[in-house]
């Protein structure tokens, strides 16, 4: 007798159907298997892993104190090497202002002080390596961290907006010393150099007051108002 559709013939007394080969969604390599061996459980398990990676991945550092200190010196010790050149520079050009103005340089000197303020002007700017670096800085992700990065981009924009565009007005005088529009622009960016030097010092003392600590002071030109006077 031929068994009916869905059913199987028995090998004897008792025979009855059987599941198909898919029944309860197993791979028939897997139904014998051992439950941590299965392809199910293996996926399951990895996401798990994948999302405990993840979750301590963003939790926040908790980084000792020492740690901290030790993390920022670095980052002052980089802002500083990497603003040197550009306060050297901005020094020298409110210097040739202020000679320029005095007449106190020599014909050979005067001659010179376009190339030097070139010089001073590329200092400054983003084609300076120096500069490109100071931008790129790695900060700690560290609470002081917070106040580091304040600072580099302070200095950032002390250098490549204000002590750049002072240079350039120095740059328009030498040109043509009778230029008051240039002279009164030199005037307020000597302000504004001023100011984010200001700033820039608030906040690496806020990052000295978490950490209680003397973090390296900055390395940024003084300016003084009456140089352009």
């Amino acid at each position: 007798m031929t068994a009916p559709s869905g059913t199987s013939a028995g090998n004897g007394a008792g025979g009855g159907t059987s599941a198909p080969a898919t029944a309860y969604g197993a791979d028939p390599e897997e139904r014998g298997s051992p439950w941590y061996k299965r392809r199910a459980w293996l996926v399951s398990a990895a996401l798990v892993v994948v999302v405990v990676v993840t979750v301590l991945t963003d939790l926040p550092g908790h980084d000792s104190r020492a740690g901290q200190i030790t993390d920022d010196t670095s980052v002052m010790s980089q802002v500083n090497t990497d603003i040197g050149p550009c306060s050297y520079a901005l020094g020298e050009s409110l210097t040739i202002y202020h000679d320029l103005s005095a007449g106190t340089l020599t014909a050979s000197e005067v001659k010179q002080a376009p190339g030097l303020l070139q010089d001073d002007q590329n200092a400054c700017s983003y084609t300076d390596d120096s500069i490109y670096e100071l931008s790129d800085i790695d900060i700690p992700g560290s609470a002081s961290g917070k106040y580091m990065g304040q600072v580099v981009n302070t200095v950032t924009l002390w250098a490549t907006s204000d002590a750049l565009a002072a240079i350039e007005e120095i740059q328009v005088i030498d040109s043509n010393p009778s230029d008051t529009t240039a002279k009164g622009r030199l005037a307020h960016f000597e302000q504004v150099l001023t100011h984010d030097r200001d700033q820039a010092e608030s906040e690496l003392g806020a990052a000295d007051s978490l950490l209680q600590t003397h973090l390296p002071a900055l390395n940024l030109a003084k300016v003084h108002a009456s140089v352009s006077s």
